[in-house]
């Protein structure tokens, strides 16, 4: 059984994959063909809008990490919607992506799903597996899907982010080499 589900549409020259579900082992190849598809007929600015995936592990993260290099591979661009951990009435820890930023308009209740109600993402799981995982730089990340396709201005947010129920990783000491 398939455990996600994907919708495409096309805004203002960008193509808007809206995902909902969990993003895994099973379903990353689902996901890779239809990056794959898009790039196929010629579309290469994409938006992936994870506001409705609810667990995302290493091989989802993996299918975007190609996804990006193979968009960049043929002059095209990759945006996530990605809603960080929301903390009371609408406030919002985004995250930095590769030039140390975050896109989004950090306030408002939206989903990505232009204005619909709540992150839909399990309470920043997904955020806080890019992060966990250093990943969350190498993209460009926005708050929601109309911010993505309009590249609006930057705003900082401090990277990572962590939670009560995921404390940050801890920092191994370097070995030492014999001289």
């Amino acid at each position: 059984m398939t455990t996600i589900e994907a919708d495409e549409d096309d805004r203002g020259g960008w193509t808007v994959l809206r995902l909902r579900g969990e993003l895994d082992l099973v379903t990353s190849p689902l996901i890779r063909r239809r990056v794959h598809d898009a790039v196929a007929a010629g579309r290469h600015d994409l938006v992936v809008d994870l506001s409705g995936v609810r667990f995302c592990d290493s091989s989802g993260v993996g299918v975007l990490v190609a996804a990006r290099r193979l968009l960049r591979s043929c002059g095209g661009r990759l945006r996530l919607v990605l809603p960080g951990e929301r903390t009371g009435a609408g406030a919002w820890d985004g995250h930095a992506h590769g030039d140390g930023h975050a896109h989004g308009s950090g306030h408002g209740h939206g989903s990505g799903h232009d204005g619909g109600e709540g992150n839909g993402n399990g309470n920043g799981h997904v955020a806080r597996v890019f992060s966990a995982l250093g990943v969350t730089r190498l993209f460009e990340v926005y708050e929601d899907v109309p911010a993505a396709v309009a590249g609006r201005a930057p705003e900082l947010f401090p990277e990572p982010v962590t939670s009560p129920t995921m404390p940050p990783p801890p920092i191994a000491p370097l070995p030492r080499t014999a001289p």
